[in-house]
């Protein structure tokens, strides 16, 4: 039996739920679904994990176990278990049943025993094969499991590469395998809402079990719990167990896994079946799996295992575990890569370099990427540049590797004047991955990029803005099945990471090329699909790749900071917070640490007793800000650590951090914009986030301050005017708003002279507010009770307030309503300019899901639209820039606003050509009004 391979046991709603929170992620920006919406995430992740296990291990003998439907034995012990569960989402339930009927399609034997689970199942089938001397390994994530582990049961995590044997099991919780029922007893299991015993954590636990014993021999030396060593020793049996024992044995016979479940097969039956092709081919056709599909058409193995784990023995497991788990849950890239480092060339002699200008003048288009010091533009020094030009073909040109031993490279200046006629060549193709960064370090060289035609990051983007992230290496996986080299492979981590002009040249070389050769076959492999999109190609090709040459210019100039002002206002606000942290003192009638949730939960809640608003996923009391903000209505305390805290954020991320974020060589601070982060097509920015800079406080508004124009020039802030109420006038074309904005009139007003039956004269400045609040809410969606909070109203005012307004604007409903009816059919909204915002829960059951879509339906159009209007407008003004070289400089993007450096001496007519060209960027059936101020810095002009 030894020479066996070990039986597997794959606890399915483990991998579920698993791949699950993984994939489908949404708040960590992670969600996978396919082109017409069906979400997808824990499908892939499943069926991945189990791809990942089979080629590790090649079992013989398999089978994936599930949770049947219904209720099981222990529902009977006790109704409440797992009473606190919430239900499966929509989104997760939808996945079940294509996920089932693809196991079994690959061949694998797939169980689910009604009345008991899945832990039964594995446990009454690791048990049989106990007996029959046979090692069992069961892959699961559930700690429950660890009480199976004995001589021949083993556990192995692959999320966390961690393998349990009884030593293993000993170490990591404390108490060998079989205690482990006893622990789970004992704390009891808010998870699955098995009681324990109150007041029993985890310490209290180990200590009861190494002291005294099994649950058994704590009730029959209760005598001897006072002499141990741990907080409380002396009480507890009086206090908790003796008062709980009912509890705990009722939580043992809950925790126990069932090692005699009936069932209609022998273990001889778990054994894979032919997979069924067909069947396959169609799921993965559905889902859109596009690797596997073509694995399964091209014939490859469903389930290839890895031909030295048949010889693997279970002490051998561990390292097996941790060597084959390093490709992390990824598809197996080895089997479908269309990478071949083999063609690839390291470029050292000149006539190599005339062979390769020869090859890219030849060239339709080519791959670019550039290797540097550093990813900052200004700081970084070009230390060489790769190529592609066929799939698998590639070259890397080294110019600046300086490491002891590094051979003789081709001179920088002379290789990049031979270089700059292709280069610099509009009629000869540049594709790139992130291209601006690229175009941004070659003009820091003195080549100014030209022919820039694709990013593949982009194309990505383009196509799919929901989907996950848009770098090489997700790419690279997703398209090409193919797993890049990591730079932290290459150059190390931390402290310790070398540049890449330290890396030896035959190891960079491969990297550079790869980089260049895996971008190529990204572009071949994605732009088919998104040239088929018309509406797509043209956001694309009239957007955002104009789009790239703009913003490469706006990071090289960047912007100047006022150092000795930011200095001074960080030692203003550093008084001013230990004078908070001192009220607050003061207010709480002791000293603490106001940056503490769990310190200031205490003191608001426990010691103050303020109303608890809203309570944390561990049903704490939440100190969050939202919370903060309804509490500082009413309490002094609460009101003080806002400041406290918005005053400390103010302090580390800007005015201390911004001096510090100065370039030496240009004495600016330069921020990297990015266009493939925000879904609705915005910009978002970092080093520094100019989009997050407080505009609703003093405080805040003074940080734009330190923005300052340089000797001799003013800062013009040119900023759009109510741009998606306007929009929203376009999209609806509902009469009385497209009226108000005709006519040029203040738009909050007339809305209010509507919804409270007065003229615009006679309007209040507290019925504006309301009308502002109403105008801007409603186009995010916002409900009447969020609009009662805003405006501290009663829900009857806040729903009379939107009733009025929809009576009195009815083409608003009407786009409202049909946007979202739209949106149920396609499973996507667009922009003017058809960007689609694809919303995968649009039509879900689950009514908070489908609701926050159907806000996202709404909102989305006008804000991707915004957000599409100023980059055409910032297209223009480059344009404008780049042909007549007015003394004027873009320097800055935030939200609806553009920031210049303009000179003097034009200041006027410069201002004035600016806003002609944001009103003109787009025609709508109302005009688009820009203001444009002008100061010394930021908030002077705005």
């Amino acid at each position: 039996m030894q020479n066996q391979t070990p039986l597997i046991l794959v606890d399915g709603s483990s991998y579920l739920f698993r791949a699950y929170h993984t994939l489908n992620n949404e708040k960590l920006g992670r969600y996978m679904a396919t082109s017409d919406g069906k979400p997808s995430g824990a499908i892939y992740g499943v069926v991945n994990m189990l791809k990942s296990l089979f080629k590790q291990y090649a079992p013989a003998q398999i089978g994936v176990i599930f949770d049947a439907k219904g209720k099981t034995f222990r529902n009977d012990l006790y109704p409440e278990y797992k009473a606190n569960r919430p239900p499966m989402p929509d989104d997760l339930r939808c996945q079940i049943e294509p996920l089932h009927q693809i196991i079994r399609a690959m061949g694998l034997p797939l169980i689910a025993v009604e009345g008991v689970e899945a832990d039964d199942v594995i446990g009454t089938l690791a048990a049989i094969a106990t007996e029959q001397g046979r090692d069992t390994i069961i892959s699961t994530g559930d700690k429950d499991m660890a009480q199976l582990v004995n001589q021949h049961v083993s556990l192995i995590n692959t999320m966390k590469n961690e393998f349990l044997d009884v030593d293993g099991v000993t170490k990591k919780f404390g108490i060998p395998p079989s205690l482990i029922i006893d622990y789970l007893a004992l704390m009891g299991d808010s998870v699955d809402n098995i009681p324990g015993i109150a007041g029993v954590g985890q310490k209290t636990a180990l200590a009861l079990l190494n002291g005294i014993g099994s649950i058994n021999d704590i009730y029959q030396n209760l005598e001897k719990v006072s002499s141990l060593d741990f907080r409380g020793a002396k009480t507890i049996a009086d206090k908790k167990l003796v008062p709980h024992e009912d509890s705990a044995r009722l939580s043992y016979q809950l925790a126990t896994i069932k090692l005699d479940v009936e069932l209609d097969f022998a273990l001889e039956d778990l054994h894979l079946n032919e997979p069924d092709l067909t069947q396959l081919e169609n799921l993965f056709s559905e889902f859109e799996f596009k690797t596997w599909l073509k694995e399964v058409q091209t014939g490859k193995p469903v389930l290839a295992g890895d031909a030295s784990a048949k010889q693997h023995q279970q002490a051998e497991s561990v390292n097996g575990a941790q060597n084959n788990q390093s490709q992390g849950e990824a598809e197996d890239s080895q089997q479908e890569s269309c990478i071949n480092h083999e063609h690839y060339e390291t470029i050292l002699t000149e006539a190599q370099l005339s062979e390769w200008i020869a090859r890219l003048q030849a060239c339709e288009y080519f791959a670019i990427d550039t290797e540097t010091t550093s990813l900052n533009i200004i700081a970084a020094d070009l230390v060489g540049i790769s190529f592609a030009t066929e799939k698998g073909i590639a070259a890397y040109l080294p110019l600046a590797h300086a490491y002891t031993g590094a051979p003789v490279q081709l001179d920088k200046t002379i290789a990049l004047n031979r270089l700059k006629p292709v280069l610099e060549n509009p009629k000869i193709g540049k594709v790139g991955q992130n291209i601006k960064y690229d175009q941004s370090i070659l003009a820091k060289a003195g080549v100014d990029l030209q022919g820039i035609q694709f990013d593949t990051m982009l194309e990505s983007y383009i196509l799919n803005s929901v989907a996950n992230r848009h770098d090489m290496d997700t790419l690279a996986q997703k398209y090409l099945n193919h797993e890049c080299i990591h730079f932290e492979d290459i150059a190390g981590k931390g402290k310790k990471q070398i540049t890449f002009d330290q890396i030896p040249l035959d190891i960079a070389s491969q990297y550079a090329a790869e980089d260049a050769d895996v971008t190529l076959q990204l572009h071949q492999t994605i732009w088919p699909a998104l040239e088929k999109q018309e509406a797509l190609c043209n956001v694309f090709k009239e957007i955002e790749m104009p789009l790239v040459n703009v913003l490469s210019k706006m990071e090289q100039r960047g912007v100047l900071i006022d150092s000795d002002w930011l200095k001074q206002k960080s030692q203003e606000f550093a008084v001013r917070i230990l004078e908070l942290e001192n009220k607050a003192y003061e207010l709480a009638g002791q000293p603490f640490n106001l940056g503490s949730p769990k310190q200031l939960q205490e003191i608001l809640f426990d010691k103050l007793g303020l109303p608890v608003l809203k309570k944390t996923p561990k049903k704490q009391p939440s100190t969050a800000e939202e919370v903060l903000v309804q509490l500082a209505l009413d309490y002094p305390l609460p009101k003080v650590i806002m400041e406290y805290r918005g005053l400390t954020k103010l302090k580390s991320t800007y005015s201390d951090k911004l001096p510090q974020m100065i370039q030496p060589r240009s004495g600016r601070v330069h921020t990297s914009y990015h266009q493939a982060v925000a879904a609705t097509g915005r910009l978002s920015s970092s080093d520094p986030n100019l989009q997050n800079i407080p505009v609703k406080t003093e405080e805040g508004r003074s940080i734009r301050q330190a923005f300052i124009a340089p000797k001799g020039y003013k800062i013009v802030a040119a900023d759009y005017s109510q741009i998606e109420l306007r929009i929203m006038a376009h999209l609806s074309q509902d009469e009385n708003l497209l009226h108000a904005f005709s006519e040029n009139l203040d738009v909050h007003s007339a809305t209010a002279a509507e919804v409270f039956g007065v003229s615009i004269a006679q309007v209040t400045d507290e019925q504006r507010r309301h009308a502002k609040a109403v105008n801007f809410g409603l186009i995010y969606g916002m409900s009447r009770f969020g609009l009662a909070k805003q405006l501290q109203i009663t829900n009857d005012e806040a729903a009379h307030y939107i009733d009025t307004y929809f009576a009195r604007y009815p083409g608003v409903s009407d786009y409202m309503e049909a946007t979202k009816q739209k949106a149920k059919e396609k499973g996507y909204v667009e922009t003017l300019f058809g960007r689609r915002l694809y919303l995968p829960q649009i039509n879900a059951s689950n009514g908070m899901l489908r609701q926050a879509a159907e806000r996202t339906a709404i909102n989305a159009p006008m804000q991707g639209s915004a957000a599409d209007i100023i980059k055409l407008a910032m297209i223009e003004t480059q344009n404008w820039l780049d042909s007549e070289k007015p003394d004027c400089f873009m320097v800055m993007q935030v939200h609806d606003e553009l920031v210049f450096e303009v000179a003097q001496d034009h200041l006027e007519s410069y201002r004035e050509k600016i806003i002609q060209i944001m009103s003109d960027a787009v025609k709508l059936s109302v005009p688009l009004v820009v203001d444009a101020g002008i100061g010394d810095n930021w908030e002077q002009a705005h």
